[in-house]
């Protein structure tokens, strides 16, 4: 199933909006912002991915329409999706993005493979 495009252009709005500085990138079938070079949020299928870290990530799973992120049976901390609930409303959105663009900057980057 493709990801959601209208979510895609509605964080890639608030990021402009935001000035933040990013790229796009086709990635577990869906599309994620990168920022600095590192994945800071994007959508798979319906839910929006948002990489916020550990330390608020108890909080955030206790906020309607958030749930762990969880791609191979095991739950990624640091990780979440949010569903409707909690990205419907723009503000409710740009807050989500603003937690990843918080976390960002103590995010690791991916190890680059060797070429």
């Amino acid at each position: 199933m493709p990801y959601n495009e209208f979510l895609g252009d509605r964080i890639r709005a608030i990021l402009i909006e935001k000035r933040v500085d990013f790229f796009e990138k086709n990635m577990f079938g869906g599309l994620c912002f990168m920022v600095d070079d590192k994945m800071c949020i994007g959508v798979t299928r319906d839910e929006v991915m948002a990489r916020i870290g550990v330390d608020a990530y108890e909080d955030a799973l206790k906020k309607p329409g958030c749930k762990e992120m969880n791609f191979t049976g095991r739950p990624m901390k640091g990780y979440v999706f949010l569903s409707d609930d909690a990205t419907d409303m723009e503000s409710d959105l740009a807050y989500w993005i603003q937690l990843a663009l918080d976390f960002n900057p103590l995010a690791k980057a991916s190890k680059k493979g060797k070429k």
